[in-house]
Order: C-alpha cells, then sequence, then structure tokens
C-alpha cells in the first residue's frame, strides 16, 4: 500500500513538473540562451554584441534549416520554425532533395511548399535540389564535399547567421540527415562557416523518450542543451496542419508519429564549434 501511495505522489509530481516547465518555456524568449547555456559559453544570435555595439535585432535573425527531405521541416523541427517566425526571424529552408524515393518528387515538392506556408515560410525562401548525386535513399552516401558546397552557398548568398540541422545521429539515423550533419561539421572544422554564424543541430533521443510527447519536457530540461524551443497548444495545430499537408506519406505510423511524438512539441539543440580561421600579417 506505501508503495503504491508513493508511486502516485511520484507521478503527481511528474505531472506537476511538465505542467510547470511546460507553462515556463513556451513564453521564454526563443533567443535567449538558458543561464547553463551561458556556461557553456553558446551565444545566442540575438543575444550576441559586437565590440561597443549594441546586440542586434531580432528581425536581423537570418535562420537557415537544412534538411534531407520534403517533410523534415514539420517532423522534426517544427517547434523551432515555429519560434522563430514567431519572433520575426528571417526563416529559410534548404531542402536537399525532392524526396523521390518512390518516384513522387514533384508531388513531394509541392507538399514542401503547402507545408512550409502553414509554418510561416514563404515559398521565395524555400530551395529544393534536384541532383542526382544526392537521391532520396537510406543506403546512399551522399558527397560531403558536394553537400557542404551546397549549403556553403545559401549561407554566403542568403547572408545566414543561424543555421539549424540534424546532429550525428540524424534523428532518425537515416544516412541522408548524417551526410548533412558531415557537411557542417566539415565547414565548421574548416573555418568556413562566417564568423558571425552559429550552427545548431538537433539533438537525437531514445526511442523511449522520442514517443513521450510533452511529457518528455523535464528530461530535456535537466540535460545539456544550447537551445530549447517549446511550442503550446495552438502552435502544434499548426505543426500537425503542416505535417498533414505531406498527403503523400500519411501513413498509418506517421499519423502516430504525429500523436505521440516528442519533436512535435519541443526541439533541443547543440552548437557545433566553429573554428575561425585568423590571418597574420608579417
Amino acid at each position: 500500500m506505501l508503495v503504491l501511495v508513493c508511486a502516485a505522489f511520484c507521478c503527481l509530481g511528474y505531472f506537476i513538473s511538465v505542467k510547470c516547465l511546460y507553462y515556463r518555456l513556451k513564453r521564454r524568449d526563443v533567443f535567449r540562451p538558458l543561464a547553463r547555456d551561458r556556461a557553456q559559453g553558446f551565444v545566442s544570435v540575438s543575444c550576441q554584441r559586437a565590440e561597443g555595439g549594441a546586440p542586434p535585432a531580432v528581425d536581423a535573425v537570418r535562420a537557415l534549416f537544412v534538411t534531407a527531405h520534403p517533410d523534415d521541416e514539420c517532423m522534426f523541427f517544427a517547434p523551432a520554425v515555429l519560434k522563430l517566425v514567431e519572433s520575426k526571424a528571417s526563416v529559410h529552408l534548404l531542402c536537399l532533395s525532392s524526396g523521390n524515393f518512390y518516384n513522387q518528387g514533384a508531388q513531394r515538392q509541392q507538399e514542401l511548399l503547402d507545408s512550409c506556408a502553414v509554418l510561416g515560410i514563404p515559398a521565395d525562401r524555400v530551395t529544393i535540389i534536384e541532383n542526382k548525386e544526392l537521391p532520396d535513399d537510406p543506403k546512399a552516401e551522399w558527397s560531403t564535399a558536394l553537400t557542404s558546397s551546397l549549403i556553403f552557398r545559401h549561407i554566403r548568398t542568403c547572408s545566414i547567421n543561424l543555421v539549424l540541422t540534424f546532429d550525428e545521429g540524424g534523428v532518425s539515423g537515416h544516412a541522408n540527415h548524417i551526410a548533412i550533419y558531415k557537411a557542417l561539421r566539415h565547414l565548421a572544422s574548416v573555418g568556413r562557416i562566417p564568423e558571425d554564424c552559429r550552427v545548431l543541430t538537433l539533438h537525437t533521443i531514445s526511442i523511449l523518450r522520442k514517443y513521450l510527447s510533452i511529457l518528455e519536457l523535464p528530461i530535456s530540461w535537466l540535460l545539456p542543451s544550447s537551445f530549447c524551443c517549446v511550442i503550446g497548444r495552438e502552435e502544434y495545430k499548426r505543426a500537425k496542419e503542416a505535417m498533414l499537408r505531406h498527403r503523400s506519406q500519411l501513413l498509418w505510423f506517421r499519423r502516430l508519429y504525429i500523436l505521440f511524438s516528442r519533436y512535435m512539441f519541443i526541439n533541443t539543440f547543440r552548437a557545433i564549434v566553429v573554428e575561425t580561421k585568423h590571418v597574420k600579417i608579417y
């Protein structure tokens, strides 16, 4: 009996902590890093100060989401996209394939544009790459040189100062997702990322945590991260609507994903350390 009472109190305490954290974090300024993140050396774009200058305005943030396939933008990144759009940032999307694995490339490109319209990304800020060397195939090895050159060109062309993409686990373990991480890791290691640009990677979590939905929030709060986005009920409805625009992908297990995936409510990112090239003049 005592064990049942203790278990009940533990469950009640956990649900209370979820509710408190949820209402606290969904109101947080999306660009302001948490206190522990400052200690880790992460500086968010809106808090960055030039020497003797003021921090850039929120609308000066130019964010680029780099994805592998149509539906990645809402399936994995919806909380971050919605928060950035809400904060008046200029949000861009670079999708490195048309998702033509089942010869549905043309349909999936239109579905991507429809999804982005729901999320608040204008069509003129969406770029879809169609390259035979970057096929939508979990067994294909994308060229790091080609992938990194496409990303680098987009960063320079659009004056991007915040890049968000997958981490080394690719969230779902998809080889195309991981290839994007390797490309950005390469750019960062050789000093090709502009000095004022931050690179954030979406944290891959265990399958158990992945399907706890909003109940996973206290775990994400306790574990270290560089950037955390939590969305409310109305924003979740928009994320769900964006997912529903990908009609060709709405198999039964994706409908379950919409209901139970933590990525539909919460995004946590880690920063990639960007090497800076220092030129010595003799």
